[in-house]
């Protein structure tokens, strides 16, 4: 790539497993979901947004769906540490393997 072209990043998205501690219920469709990963998207404006993602509590294949990530200040101290932990790795990658 030569300097003249422009570098677009699209999206920068890390997946982060919520601590047990943390972990909650939500529902959809009458059906109860344990919620147990994050997506968190690094915005254009440098801002952080997360969805959170789980499984049916009963099992079996239910699909893995997203939700709304509570507002609730152990939670966003969570979704700003990993993002400040992305940051780091990102910062110290060794190119391509």
């Amino acid at each position: 790539m030569s300097e003249d072209e422009d570098l677009v990043v699209s999206a920068m998205a890390i997946n982060v497993t919520i601590p047990e501690a943390l972990r909650w219920n939500d529902s959809r469709r009458g059906q109860e979901f344990r919620l147990d990963t994050l997506n968190v998207r690094m915005l254009p404006d440098g801002h952080l947004a997360a969805k959170a993602y789980g499984r049916p509590v009963e099992g079996g294949r239910g699909a893995y769906v997203s939700f709304t990530v509570p507002d609730r200040p152990e939670l966003a101290a969570l979704i700003s540490a990993a993002g400040d932990r992305a940051a780091d790795r990102w910062a110290g990658h060794q190119g391509l393997q």
